[in-house]
């Protein structure tokens, strides 16, 4: 099976492993694969070659307190209808 990679990923997981296996200086492998030095840094520092998780570590809503997000999920699932319509 393939790997997955998001949109803007620049490396593969071979190019990460060969970066953290290499005793070769950043600004060599930054050179030599053509990338940012922070991204190097970013890649040997790490103790895996998968990429983590963008964006939010807790998904909340940034307009509903937690009481009304607890309220329009309760609402929601007993009718099945779209939030639009909930409006």
């Amino acid at each position: 099976m393939g790997q997955v990679l998001h949109g803007s990923a620049t490396t593969t997981h071979a190019v990460r492993a060969a970066i953290q296996r290499s005793k070769a200086t950043i600004a060599e492998l930054s050179a030599k694969y053509s990338m940012n030095p922070k991204t190097v840094m970013k890649w040997r520092n790490r103790a895996s070659v998968e990429d983590l998780a963008m964006g939010p570590k807790e998904v909340r809503s940034t307009v509903l307190s937690d009481t009304e997000e607890a309220l329009c999920v309760a609402f929601r699932k007993p009718t099945l209808l779209p939030l639009d319509d909930c409006l």
